[in-house]
C-alpha cells in the first residue's frame, strides 16, 4: 500500500505526469540534468533542493506549481490560501451576513437601514474576491 507521506524522488525512475494524467504522459529524466520531461505535454519539471518535490519549470502562471510524490500519485506540494480562496471568501460572506441579520434588527427598526447595512457588508466582503478575479483572470 502506498504511503501518504511524501517520498524522495528517484532520478532513475519514471513517473506519471502530474499535468496530463488522462493522456497518460510519463516523466523521464533529461540527460545530464536533474530535470524530468513529459513525453506527452513536453513540460519540464525540476527536482526541488530537498528532493521530495518537483516544480514546473516553464510556465506563464505567476505562481510556481509543485507536486510531491506519494507512492502512487502526485499531490500538490504547496497548498496555500489561493487554492481555497473561493470557499473561504464565501464562508466569510455568509458569516458576515448572518451577523448583520442578527444584530441589525436590534440596532434599528428601519428596514431601509438594515438593507443598506447588509449591502455594505456584502460589498466589503466581496471586494477581495473581485480583486483576486481581476488580478488572475486569463
Amino acid at each position: 500500500m502506498p504511503s501518504q507521506k511524501a517520498q524522495k524522488i528517484d532520478l532513475n525512475a519514471e513517473y506519471p505526469c502530474p499535468l496530463c494524467l488522462r493522456r497518460r504522459g510519463r516523466l523521464a529524466l533529461i540527460s545530464l540534468t536533474e530535470a524530468f520531461g513529459c513525453d506527452r505535454c513536453q513540460q519540464i519539471f525540476v527536482v526541488e533542493d530537498s528532493g521530495y518535490a518537483i516544480e514546473q519549470l516553464s510556465t506563464s502562471y505567476p505562481y510556481k506549481k509543485a507536486w510531491c510524490w506519494r507512492g502512487d500519485k502526485w499531490m500538490t506540494a504547496h497548498s496555500t490560501i489561493r487554492e481555497n480562496y473561493l470557499p473561504l471568501s464565501l464562508g466569510i460572506v455568509v458569516f458576515a451576513l448572518c451577523v448583520v441579520a442578527v444584530l441589525a434588527p436590534q440596532l434599528t427598526k428601519d428596514p431601509k437601514i438594515i438593507i443598506a447595512l447588509a449591502l455594505v457588508v456584502l460589498g466589503v466582503a466581496l471586494m477581495p474576491a473581485l480583486w483576486q478575479w481581476i488580478a488572475y483572470r486569463r
